[in-house]
């Protein structure tokens, strides 16, 4: 059911009419969504959106962010100023999120073991079924590749049709999938490692050492950057070469991390710091931090440049 995008805002700071770097964070103990200019480091708008924010996706061609609340399954639509657009009831079980090239939405449904398609007008097109617990979603040109987390497994699919393509077995638990250089990495949460995946050929080609509780990946500079949660740390790696390059420290339980729009770094998300902290890739140095509202995770890609 679409509920009226009349909805109870607090928003303030946006709609200044210039383009920006921005960032769409959920926190999910404080059921709010910031809106963080990445140039400037400034929270430009705060929504409120219940039922544990935690999933995001940001579509920065279109304009629009997708907020998925956790403890409901609800999907929120926002636009670049915060305001709230729709807000749709999806199964109770509905997680990881991206964008479709062609508009629209990829969907995991972590009760039902489902991959869902969404049309650009966020009618349902096609549903298949992965392994157990899917997370997170990552699309990639034909390829779209879910995290089976409870099967130990990533699943790849044909993005027009949900056509199996390839399951792979990866490390213990993994809970976040990205492609990078024409290969599919997934964060292995247990195993604390990162598993490299050929996806055309459905096979396993290595898997990288992390620190504990590896959560999110993501690429910047010509390195790869991964959130280690009971760490408290940023493993850096080699994306050509697979071999570990550094780790940082930068804050309590990091999560949600993504790319900046220009390549030259990433931003990650800290839950216990309540913090935001940028990454510079060619120095690995952190180069801002701001405070956030209690719980941020940001799971999902949630950078992009508006246009």
């Amino acid at each position: 059911m679409i509920r009226p995008a009349a909805l109870a805002l607090a928003v303030f700071g946006a709609g200044s009419g210039h383009a920006a770097d921005l960032a769409f964070v959920t926190s999910q103990n404080a059921e709010t969504v910031s809106i963080v200019d990445l140039t400037t480091g400034a929270v430009v708008a705060e929504t409120p959106i219940p039922g544990a924010p935690a999933p995001v996706a940001y579509d920065p061609a279109r304009g629009r962010a997708y907020v998925v609340s956790a403890k409901t399954g609800d999907l929120t639509v926002l636009d670049e100023s915060g305001t709230i657009l729709r807000q749709l009831d999806l199964p109770e079980g509905a997680f990881g999120i991206v964008p479709a090239a062609d508009g629209g939405l990829f969907l995991t449904e972590w009760y039902q073991g489902q991959l869902i398609r969404l049309d650009g007008a966020l009618n349902p097109v096609w549903s298949v079924p992965t392994g157990r617990a899917p997370a997170g979603v990552a699309v990639d040109g034909e390829l779209v590749a879910t995290a089976d987390r409870d099967d130990d497994q990533v699943s790849i699919y044909d993005a027009a049709t949900g056509a199996l393509r390839a399951r792979v077995a990866v490390g213990k638990h993994p809970y976040a999938v990205a492609f990078h250089d024409g290969r599919l990495w997934s964060a292995d949460v247990q195993s604390d490692t990162v598993s490299v995946v050929d996806p055309v050929a459905g096979k396993l080609i290595r898997q990288i050492p992390t620190g504990s509780h590896p959560y999110g990946v993501a690429f910047a500079g010509g390195r790869g950057f991964v959130t280690d949660q009971y760490a408290g740390t940023v493993t850096v790696f080699d994306p050509k070469d697979l071999t570990v390059i550094q780790t940082l420290d930068t804050g309590d339980y990091p999560e949600g991390i993504a790319t900046l729009p220009d390549g030259s770094g990433v931003v990650v998300a800290h839950w216990d710091s309540n913090t935001l902290v940028w990454i510079d890739a060619a120095t690995l140095s952190v180069t801002r931090e701001i405070e956030l509202p209690d719980g941020p995770r940001a799971f999902g890609n949630f950078t992009g440049r508006q246009r």
